[in-house]
C-alpha cells in the first residue's frame, strides 16, 4: 500500500511532536534499553493491561536481574511469581525463552530480529518492540494501539482479524515507520493509542491529528477498527472437592494441555450435575468426619472460557489411600505453590482453614 507523502508527513511528525511536549504517560520499562527487561515487559503486557503488569515487571526484575537468573529458577517458583496475571503460557514460554538465551547465546540477549522472532513464545509484534526499542532497528510495531490509530485516522474499515488486514496494517506501520527514529516513533503511536485514541471515549478535542483524521471527520470513530470475528465461549463447570485433614489438604498439578498448564489445584470434578453421584465420592465416603458444604462460588472469565467454580469444604478422618496423583501438603504451606485466579479467590477466605 501507498501512503500520500503529504499525509505521511503530517502522521509522523504530529505524533512526534506530540510524544515530545505532551506524552507524559510513566511506565517503568519506558526508553529501557536492557533487551532483557524489555522483552520481559512485552511477554507481561501480552492480554494485560499496563497499571496490571506494572507490580509484576518489577517483581520479576527484583528476583530475576538478568536472563540468566531466570533461566536457572525453579519453575514452581516463576509461576509463583506470575500467580494471578493469567494466561500461563506466556510464563512457560518465558521461562523456556531464557533458557534458550542462556544455553545458545551464552546469556547474551540476541540483536536479530529473526533470531528474536524465533524465541519461544515471540511473535512479530515483541520481536519488533525488541529491536526497535534495544536496538534501534526500523522495524514497526502492529498491537491493539496501533490498529486503532491507523484505522481510525485513515478510515480504513479492512478487518484488523483478516489475513488481508494483517498484512495491510503491518505494510502500513512500517511505511510510516520513522527510520531514524523507530524507537521514538514506535512508543509514540502505542502510548497514542493508550491515552489519546482509546478504544472508548477517545480525547479527541486534544488530538493533533484531529484535522486530517478521516473517522472524526466522517464520524466513524465508534465502527473502527473492524473485526469480523465472533468470540465463541466455552463455559465450563468446577466442582472442587477441597479435602483436608486436621493439618494437611490435598492438591494436584494440573499437567494436561489445558488452562493453568502446571499449576495446583484441589481434587476436581468437571461437568458433573451432583458430584454425590461420582464414583470417586463413593470411595470417600467412609473417610468422611464432616462434609462442610460451602458451595463458595467463583467466576472467571477467561478470552474463550467461563469457568464457574463451586468449593466444598470436606473434613478427612485420614488420607484416602486410593489419592495417588496429588500431594498433601501442611495448610500453612499452600502460599508455596501457585494456583490459578479461581483458586486464589477460595484461598482468601481464610475462615475455610
Amino acid at each position: 500500500m501507498s501512503v500520500a507523502p503529504g499525509i505521511k508527513k503530517f502522521f509522523t511528525t504530529e505524533l512526534l511532536k506530540w510524544n515530545i511536549e505532551e506524552n507524559n504517560r510513566q511506565l517503568p520499562w519506558k526508553n529501557e534499553k536492557d533487551p532483557y527487561k524489555i522483552w520481559l515487559s512485552e511477554i507481561i503486557l501480552q492480554q494485560t493491561r499496563a497499571e496490571q503488569g506494572r507490580p509484576y515487571y518489577e517483581q520479576f526484575i527484583l528476583h530475576y536481574p538478568e536472563v540468566q537468573h531466570l533461566a536457572n529458577a525453579l519453575e514452581d517458583e516463576v509461576f509463583r511469581l506470575w500467580q494471578g496475571l493469567g494466561y500461563y503460557n506466556r510464563c512457560r514460554n518465558l521461562i523456556a525463552a531464557a533458557k534458550t538465551i542462556t544455553q545458545q547465546y551464552n546469556g547474551v540477549f540476541p540483536e536479530n530480529y529473526d533470531e528474536i522472532l524465533a524465541l519461544k513464545g515471540v511473535g512479530p509484534y515483541t520481536a519488533a518492540a525488541i529491536t526497535s526499542f534495544a536496538f534501534n532497528l526500523p522495524y514497526a510495531v502492529l498491537d491493539g494501539n496501533v490498529y486503532r490509530v491507523l484505522s481510525r485516522y485513515f478510515g480504513i474499515d479492512i478487518p484488523i482479524d483478516s489475513t488481508e488486514g494483517k498484512k495491510y496494517f503491518q505494510d502500513m506501520a512500517s511505511e510510516l515507520l520513522d527510520k531514524k527514529q523507530p524507537a521514538a516513533f514506535n512508543q509514540a503511536i502505542m502510548d497514542f493509542g493508550a491515552s489519546v485514541c482509546t478504544p472508548q471515549l477517545p480525547d479527541c478535542e486534544h488530538c493533533p491529528l484531529q484535522s486530517k483524521c478521516i473517522a472524526f471527520r466522517q464520524n466513524m470513530i465508534s465502527l473502527l477498527p473492524v473485526k469480523t470475528k465472533k468470540l465463541i465461549i466455552k463455559e465450563r463447570n468446577f466442582d472442587y472437592l477441597v479435602l483436608t485433614t486436621e493439618h494437611e489438604v490435598y492438591i494436584q498439578q494440573r499437567s494436561q494441555k489445558d488452562i493453568w498448564q502446571g499449576l495446583y489445584e484441589f481434587y476436581l470434578i468437571e461437568n458433573e450435575k451432583n458430584y454425590q453421584e461420582t464414583s470417586i465420592w463413593q470411595q470417600l465416603k467412609p473417610y468422611i468426619q464432616q462434609n462442610i458444604d460451602i458451595e463458595f462460588e467463583n467466576r472467571q472469565k477467561l478470552t474463550h472460557q467461563l469457568i464457574r467454580s463451586k468449593f466444598h469444604l470436606i473434613l478427612l478422618k485420614a488420607r484416602p489411600s486410593f489419592l495417588t496423583q496429588g500431594i498433601w501438603v501442611e495448610k500453612d504451606s499452600l502460599k508455596n505453590y501457585p494456583f490459578p485466579k479461581t483458586i486464589l479467590s477460595f484461598l482468601s477466605r481464610k475462615k475455610y482453614f
